[in-house]
């Protein structure tokens, strides 16, 4: 098991090997689940998709569950030029 200081502000750094171990690299998020007892669960967030998927759902080579409705096309497209992510 693993122990980390909290520095004055509160923050802990996690070690290279944890973030190995979630596969998080630079720049990516990781979720907190509150449990009960004061534990936490700690996993690597993950995206529902990525524009790859989405652009391979158009050509084919990834099948999805249902098809993409221009709304919905049109919404991804908005929320992508505006910056605004799923994961936020």
């Amino acid at each position: 098991m693993a122990s980390l200081a909290v520095t004055a502000k509160g923050q802990i750094t996690l070690k290279r090997d944890l973030l190995q171990h979630l596969g998080i690299k630079p720049g990516e998020r990781i979720d907190f689940e509150k449990l009960p007892g004061g534990e936490l669960r700690v996993r690597a967030a993950r995206t529902a998709g990525s524009i790859d998927d989405f652009l391979h759902s158009l050509d084919g080579k990834v099948r999805l569950d249902k098809p993409v409705t221009i709304e919905a096309m049109n919404d991804i497209t908005a929320a992508g030029w505006a910056g605004v992510r799923d994961d936020e």
